[in-house]
């Protein structure tokens, strides 16, 4: 569950943030390693924070700034910050990263 950002990815726009390249470079190895991701962003997608238990919690406990938050099978593995590649694969049992 991403924060509030520009575009789906958030590499868009004059000022991109190195974080949000690296994670969507991650994403898509991810993707094409096997794994399974899906990412909604609050700006874009707020259903999806409201239709879920967990994130709908999260937000009204900690607010859109401890976002990202990352669920594995429904439970909170990381929040306020994006996993790394490494951690990612760990998270959707995939290896070599």
């Amino acid at each position: 569950f991403d924060p509030a950002l520009c575009c789906s990815t958030g590499v868009c726009g004059t000022e991109v943030d190195q974080a949000l390249v690296d994670f969507s470079a991650d994403v898509d190895w991810l993707k094409h390693s096997g794994g399974q991701i899906e990412r909604f962003n609050l700006a874009q997608q707020p259903i999806a924070f409201v239709e879920n238990a967990v994130a709908k919690a999260f937000l009204e406990r900690s607010g859109a700034e401890g976002l990202p938050l990352v669920l594995v099978d429904g439970e909170i593995v990381l929040a306020g910050r994006y996993p790394t590649r490494k951690e990612l694969a760990r998270f959707a049992g995939v290896s070599g990263a």
